[in-house]
């Protein structure tokens, strides 16, 4: 199975709060045969749902880590990195 990961610093002043996290689930959502993960401070929690999402709780400064598996993983992660990046979440970071 393909795995494919990046890692983003949150930038928005306000964290990930319920828009962007709505913009994440519902771009992660349109990926049928891919399975998203948002990592951050020690949990894993599934991309297509928005209560996961709130609940890393992420704060300006932090780091969160996207992980794609599986058919598509590719075109996922890129769309998920346009909407981190897009809308001011998030920057890449190594």
């Amino acid at each position: 199975m393909i795995t494919m990961q990046q890692n983003f610093k949150i930038t928005d002043e306000d964290g990930i709060h319920a828009r962007p996290a709505t913009a994440l689930v519902n771009t992660a959502s349109k990926f049928i045969g891919a399975e998203s993960f948002a990592e951050a401070n020690g949990k894993k929690v599934t991309l297509k749902s928005i209560l996961g999402v709130l609940s890393l709780g992420l704060a300006q400064g932090d780091i969160i880590s996207i992980i794609v598996e599986g058919e598509g993983a590719a075109e996922a992660l890129q769309a998920l990195t346009d909407v981190m990046v897009n809308e001011g979440l998030g920057e890449v970071h190594d």
